[in-house]
């Protein structure tokens, strides 16, 4: 892709909007004569992106009583989400448009008419539907549409899930399987819904998500909900965070899935300053069951599977069978049968018998489909040490249950060691309310530091992301397998995915009860109000080894939509800011030209740490002092206002704030205030709480807070300082 007018015939998309430039198909001789081309700014490869893959408005506390943040936003009715995913189901009951109003004169955007996606599919509610494949197709060949639709339609599952978490309409009556019954929700269920198809069989191509980008932000579009993504790159080579910065440029919201990378460090994705990146947590519902062995211990895991009542309130129990390790079971030639892949499996070892699958390597419910191919009762689904004890629901396809790492290794020492023949049978508990702790940060939940940008905090929060009930396609089944021949209208998956159409629809919501806020301040409104504390009191955990979390795995804390709609004070971060931080990031004036579509001239440099970013990072590799700025809006009621900051101090250093006391006379006011962050010995950096790996030398890392109070309103920002050892 070019920043330059098309002189090659192949030319699949222009750009307009959030970028000047266009995509086209080249060989690499014609891609190195372009970039030699005095008018070509910058060329840079299409690279694929892959998808990050209902409980949560009560959960997140959304109510319809007075003063709250629906009914002040007027449930989104008058605002438009962009979905950049796999389409959309549009005759799903959580796009209907009863009881929305009149679509936005505002709206410029359309509904592409296609052979199974006829216009009139499109309503008050689902306002816009386009697809995009160029890219896709340039890549991979023409479409093979026996298999996919060339349309607007989702085949996937995964787009129509999306949309209706952000901005699904209430609908009454929803369940899957039995499972999670009630009204199902999205955040906003009144505003409007724009979906943009960019997601195929073989990724998500970066000349079509910007292409997408372009015209929602054309067409009219307030926040932009992308739960997808790759590796980072630096942002001028990343099309995301490009047409990221031209959206956010224009007044809209950016909000990205940190990734399902997790739990490793630097793993985040999306992660340029102007994103809102969400990473994912538990919420206080379950899907409990059991597994009984022959001997009689329980252990627990769970599952979403329709066994007679399951799902009704009661628990209801399968025949015992025979236990046997996948890894003993596999046929002569078979690949991989400890993890089941296809055709590992051996039936004549499996048939009649629960089948113990390692997870990895392919879909966990795939392996249940090999299970059922190999005439297997059923499946155990256990945990590899890198998954630890964190636990999904999967629908599956026949009776199973996932467990923990460490319940796996009791279950094979139990398998093996048994002085009888093994056996097990399965509970299904159906659906429990009320689960503590929670939430919890997901184990697949990608984590920080920030591998571009050190100095800004990724992932920004935390949102709900496990075991999400939203809408769900005809044509596959709720396992996502192809064999799967049962229809369901709602479906329960887990991923950042979910995650980050829950912030995308309350960024709205914020939008909607505050039309003069930025995208800068509605984030800042999430991020300062988060909460770092569980459904019991205590610190947030991480699923993956049960340690308390940190800010490289919950960013700023779980997300509050309530205490978000009053912050008192917020951190705006105009066009001009986002140009002195790339400056100050060393990019080059030609690197930031292709961001931001104008002429730079960087001058003289500052420290990249004074972005007014909600949160502190400080990285230090040498320095023993650090400084930072920060300008505070208030937003709050009272026109007069005090605020008193306090500060809890990251271990191997000294803080100090000045001023201590930020005195506002009316509402709008701007004042500033510096942070100093000082390291006071090698002996107290080595008590630092983690320890990560950046390229080249270990560091440690540590955290605190900066905390702003007038008595009402608590605007915190975490604090996390970074050591290399080698500059101790």
């Amino acid at each position: 892709m070019a920043s330059s007018s098309p002189t090659a015939q192949n030319l699949i998309h222009l750009y307009h909007t959030v970028f000047n430039g266009f995509s086209a198909k080249l060989t690499p001789s014609q891609a190195s004569q372009l970039s030699n081309h005095p008018a070509v700014l910058s060329l840079f490869e299409d690279r694929p992106r892959k998808l990050h893959t209902t409980r949560s408005p009560q959960f997140l506390g959304l109510s319809q009583e007075p003063n709250t943040i629906l009914p002040k936003s007027d449930y989104g009715s008058n605002l438009i989400i962009g979905v950049l995913d796999t389409g959309v189901w549009p005759e799903r009951r959580s796009f209907s448009d009863t009881g929305v109003g009149p679509i936005p004169s505002r709206w410029k955007g359309e509904c592409q008419d296609t052979y199974d996606f006829p216009k009139t599919l499109c309503n008050r509610k689902l306002i816009g539907a386009r697809f995009f494949s160029g890219g896709y197709e340039a890549a991979a060949g023409a479409m093979n549409e026996t298999l996919e639709r060339k349309s607007p339609r989702d085949t996937d599952g995964h787009g129509t899930h999306t949309a209706s978490t952000a901005a699904g309409n209430m609908v009454p009556r929803a369940s899957a399987l039995g499972y999670a019954r009630g009204v199902a929700s999205g955040m906003a269920p009144l505003a409007r819904l724009a979906v943009y198809k960019v997601c195929w069989a073989t990724g998500c191509f970066d000349s079509d998500i910007l292409a997408a980008m372009d015209s929602a932000v054309n067409d009219g579009v307030d926040v932009l909900s992308m739960s997808l993504g790759g590796g980072a790159v630096p942002y001028y080579m990343d099309a995301m965070a490009v047409g990221s910065f031209g959206a956010v440029e224009q007044g809209v919201f950016v909000a990205a899935s940190a990734g399902n990378e997790g739990p490793g460090e630097m793993t985040v994705t999306n992660v340029a300053p102007w994103i809102t990146t969400v990473g994912a947590g538990t919420i206080d519902r379950g899907f409990p069951a059991d597994v009984v062995l022959g001997d009689g211990r329980v252990i627990s895991g769970v599952s979403i599977y329709r066994h007679k009542d399951t799902g009704r309130g009661h628990a209801t129990v399968s025949s015992p069978a025979p236990l046997i390790y996948a890894g003993t079971a596999g046929h002569p030639g078979g690949f991989g049968p400890a993890l089941c892949m296809e055709n590992s499996l051996d039936p004549s070892s499996v048939q009649g018998k629960i089948v113990i699958c390692e997870r990895g390597s392919s879909p966990r419910a795939s392996k249940g489909v090999e299970v059922k191919r190999a005439g297997g009762a059923g499946m155990i689904l256990a945990n590899s040490i890198a998954d630890g004890e964190g636990l999904i629901a999967d629908s599956h396809v026949l009776p199973a249950v996932g467990i923990g790492a460490r319940a796996g290794d009791l279950l094979l020492q139990y398998t093996n060691q048994s002085s009888s023949p093994p056996q097990a049978k399965f509970i299904f508990r159906g659906t429990a309310l009320g689960v503590h702790p929670a939430p919890i940060v997901a184990t697949f939940s990608s984590r920080g530091p920030n591998p571009e940008s050190h100095t800004i905090l990724k992932p920004d929060l935390l949102a709900p992301g496990v075991n999400i009930l939203a809408a769900w396609i005809d044509g596959l089944g709720p396992s996502g397998m192809p064999s799967d021949k049962r229809k369901a209208e709602f479906n329960v998956l887990s991923g950042t995915s979910m995650a980050c159409p829950h912030v995308a629809g309350l960024a709205l919501l914020l939008k909607g009860a505050h039309p003069e806020w930025s995208a800068a301040m509605v984030r800042s409104a999430l991020m300062t109000t988060a909460y770092t504390r569980d459904n019991i009191g205590g610190t947030l955990h991480d699923e993956a080894n049960g340690n308390l979390s940190t800010p490289l795995a919950s960013g700023a804390g779980h997300v509050d939509p309530q205490k978000a709609l009053d912050p008192g004070l917020v951190y705006d971060i105009n066009t001009e800011d986002y140009i002195a931080f790339l400056c100050n990031s060393n990019y080059s004036e030609t690197s930031i030209r292709t961001i931001t579509k104008r002429e730079v001239h960087c001058g003289t440099k500052g420290w990249v740490g004074d972005l007014n970013y909600p949160a502190f990072t400080v990285v230090f590799e040498g320095e023993r002092v650090a400084e930072m700025r920060r300008v505070v809006k208030n937003v709050g009621d009272n026109e007069v206002a005090t605020y008193r900051v306090g500060v809890i101090e990251p271990k191997g250093v000294r803080v100090s704030v000045v001023p201590q006391e930020l005195v506002f006379r009316r509402k709008g006011e701007e004042l500033s205030y510096r942070v100093r962050v000082e390291k006071v010995g090698a002996e107290a950096v080595a008590e630092a709480e983690e320890m990560i790996h950046f390229p080249g030398p270990e560091s440690k890392v540590s955290h605190g807070t900066v905390t702003w109070t007038d008595g009402k309103h608590v605007v915190r920002s975490p604090v996390t300082v970074v050591t290399f050892l080698n500059s101790v």
